[in-house]
């Protein structure tokens, strides 16, 4: 139930006065998901409900910008998309991606970086992918992933598939590899290379499974589950999200 505006503002201030600096997570992960069903509880096309949730990704990274996030990383499209999904919905989801992206670079806030297999992407994503890398390659403001065509079983592939060539160039035998390789040689080819890992992971729509996001880099993450469709995300949301994962005794394996 939606508080009346008035009580709904005071709580939303209460919650960010609540939060504690030391306490806010560094890098954020979100699954936007639940724009298919927003669509359909609305009597809206697909194409409106993938709208809808490109709309509402400015946001959350104003939000983000808010309390001191310094890393999110948006999961807009998975590999099981770009094969499962009919060509009538992904043909305008693909634009609307697109569109999105071109979006975040031109404010000029943020730094744009495309993680996920450029292979599996036609060429105007791949297009307007680079173009926003190159745009905001200087920026010193949040540094926002964009997934694309993302799958973390794909991108632990690539990542050992990296590792394999960089050795075999240098004349590496296999017995060499096998007996120095170790988990780090992977960190250092995943497509978030050089990025601290996610410390909390938001998905939407009630789902509570990761479905292959950043499987590598949650190893530790704190993951939260919000009822809410993407396009209805609210600020008291992420809010409640960021509460969570301060009120949480992170142990790391300790």
């Amino acid at each position: 139930m939606r508080l009346p505006n008035p009580l709904y503002r005071l709580y939303e201030r209460r919650l960010a006065t609540s939060l504690r600096p030391e306490r806010v997570p560094c890098h954020i992960g979100v699954i936007l998901d639940g724009n298919r069903r927003w669509a359909r509880t609305q009597g809206e096309s697909t194409a409106t409900g993938h709208q809808r949730g490109a709309d509402k990704i400015t946001e959350l990274l104003g939000w983000c910008e808010d309390i001191g996030v310094q890393v999110v990383t948006l999961w807009m499209l998975s590999t099981d998309n770009l094969v499962s999904r009919p060509v009538a919905e992904l043909g305008p989801l693909l634009a609307i991606i697109e569109d999105a992206v071109t979006a975040l670079a031109a404010t000029g806030r943020w730094r744009v970086q495309a993680v996920g297999s450029p292979e599996l992407l036609p060429a105007s994503t791949l297009e307007v992918l680079d173009r926003a890398e190159k745009a905001t390659a200087d920026v010193t403001g949040l540094h926002v992933n964009v997934a694309v065509g993302y799958g973390g079983r794909q991108e632990i592939a690539d990542a050992v598939r990296a590792f394999l060539r960089r050795h075999a160039e240098a004349g590496s035998s296999l017995d060499e590899l096998a007996e120095a390789f170790d988990v780090e040689h992977i960190a250092e080819h995943l497509y978030t290379r050089g990025q601290p890992d996610p410390d909390l992971v938001i998905r939407t729509s009630g789902e509570q499974r990761l479905g292959g996001f950043l499987l590598w880099q949650s190893a530790h993450s704190e993951f939260y589950f919000c009822e809410a469709y993407w396009p209805d995300f609210r600020r008291v949301d992420f809010l409640r999200a960021v509460r969570s994962y301060g009120e949480r005794e992170r142990r790391l394996g300790r």
